[in-house]
């Protein structure tokens, strides 16, 4: 094996990635982590290593639980890449990278995808005035540096972190104006269909009426079962505009941080050509595998949220399951040993799982908000509108890859990451057909930025290590003895 191979790339040190490091190498493999952050944790326990005891007391006990995974994944031998951005991976298992401004790659026998989840586009009139972020990078502001708004606060939208964060404000004694949430009684009634899994996951069940009881005890505004949200202003964020039960409301503020839900980050395994499927549960794309996480690109594997939508608990599972059965190709282990050591963590995976269905149900993002009015921007690198989409259709546009020669759509600085989701439901709606008959983006790498410079320094230091003559071996040995 040669000094860039190994027996397992990992991209990702978030949950599933820390958990499946440490059980591959804990049975002998190499293993090696490739991660953005200058310390493990992914977005969830992001800077769990770094942080102080304040801020562990204003992110909560959950968050906390993340430093016993950190630990053990520092313990493991597994050796972690910071800072590395990876911009390729391909299906004959080589991962290409950034790191420090070199191009560098590293080939695997088996890799595994763990890039986790990102926030789900919320398109609304007024979304890309400043003033308005997600309440996902909000909460890394928070995690990473404690840094908050000086001002008073509007969350908008559904979902748990919209409370938790709600929460970890009123710990950190940031205002909060108001919290203007979607969810609507007839939400209600449809998550009643799965209140035996509910019930059944009722810890977590618990934890979420236990933050919404804090905060309502806070005495923060709560707006139940907004519509027609549009955010206000010309230069800046003034307000934020709403309807509840037929009544127009608005709120001056100049923060609105806005949520609806996380989907997977599948930007690596569509690059791959992997299979995918429209999953209408989480109005989202998840790749499809084996139980054990494994794509259609053989050796080629996908744990935690990139896989779907599950939460930390339940991709630290999916990871160790993961790497149990790549211990168990690599012969390491056999087959009723992996069996063995699987049972109790499919029965957590299972546990973790149960309340999802019921979130899923309960928090699933309106049709106005995930699908907007014409003159809201769908793809903020390129400025393309909703109606513009809607007007490539009636020209003959098929779908999001289409999109991209009618107007440069998808094909900016993200690659499409925040808008994808968007331009495949406003065009499956122009087009009165389903988001499994529009499909995605044809996604190529780089999947990350990556400079000529730095393409051009990695091809001149391969050209100069391939026209270094090879020492003969009376030439090692003289070197060697003086």
């Amino acid at each position: 094996m040669n000094a860039n191979q190994v027996d397992l790339v990992i991209v990702g040190a978030g949950p599933a990635g820390m958990a499946a490091a440490t059980v591959a190498a804990q049975h002998g493999l190499s293993v090696t982590v490739l991660d953005e952050q200058a310390a493990p944790g992914g977005q969830i326990y992001r800077a769990i290593t770094q942080t102080n005891a304040r801020r562990l007391n204003i992110l909560g006990p959950d968050y906390a639980a993340g430093g016993e995974l950190a630990r053990a994944f520092a313990e493991s031998g597994a050796k972690h890449e910071r800072g590395a951005s990876v911009w390729q991976v391909t299906a004959e298992r080589s991962v290409d990278y950034v790191q420090d401004g070199v191009v560098k790659s590293m080939q695997g026998r088996s890799i595994l995808l763990c890039s986790g989840a990102m926030e789900r586009p919320f398109p609304i009139s007024g979304w890309t005035l400043p003033g308005v972020l997600t309440a996902g990078a909000a909460q890394i502001l928070l995690k990473s540096a404690e840094v908050v708004p000086s001002q008073p606060v509007v969350l908008a939208g559904c979902g748990p972190l919209l409370y938790l964060l709600g929460w970890q404000y009123l710990r950190a004694g940031v205002p909060i104006r108001a919290i203007v949430d979607t969810t609507a009684s007839a939400d209600y009634r449809r998550a009643l269909t799965h209140l035996g899994g509910a019930l059944k996951g009722w810890r977590q069940l618990a934890k979420g009426l236990r933050l919404m009881r804090a905060l309502k005890s806070a005495g923060v505004p709560f707006h139940q079962g907004a519509t027609d949200l549009a955010l206000e202003g010309t230069d800046a964020l003034a307000a934020i505009r709403f309807t509840i039960d037929g009544n127009a409301q608005r709120i001056p503020t100049d923060v609105v941080l806005l949520h609806q839900g996380v989907v997977p980050n599948t930007q690596i395994s569509w690059s791959l050509r992997a299979q995918h499927r429209w999953d209408d549960a989480q109005l989202c794309w998840l790749p499809v595998t084996d139980a054990w996480g494994e794509l259609d690109v053989p050796g080629i594997y996908v744990a935690g949220d990139s896989r779907g939508i599950g939460g930390a608990q339940a991709a630290a599972e999916q990871g160790r399951l993961a790497a149990l059965e790549i211990v168990h190709r690599a012969g390491r282990i056999d087959r009723a040993t992996r069996d063995a050591l699987a049972a109790p963590l499919t029965r957590a995976l299972r546990e973790a799982l149960h309340i999802r269905p019921f979130l899923d149900a309960l928090y699933r993002p309106k049709d106005a908000n995930r699908i907007p009015a014409d003159e809201v921007t769908v793809c903020r690198c390129e400025e393309v509108t909703a109606g513009q989409l809607r007007s490539f259709v009636k020209l003959g546009c098929l779908g999001p890859n289409q999109a991209k020669s009618f107007g440069r759509c998808g094909m900016g600085p993200c690659q499409g990451r925040l808008c994808g989701l968007t331009v495949t439901e406003v065009i499956a709606d122009a087009r009165g057909v389903t988001p499994a008959e529009v499909g995605y983006y044809r996604v190529r790498p780089p999947i990350k930025p990556v400079t000529l410079a730095e393409l051009a320094a990695a091809y001149d230091a391969t050209a100069q290590r391939v026209a270094q003559p090879a020492k003969t071996a009376a030439e090692v040995h003289d070197s060697t003895a003086r």
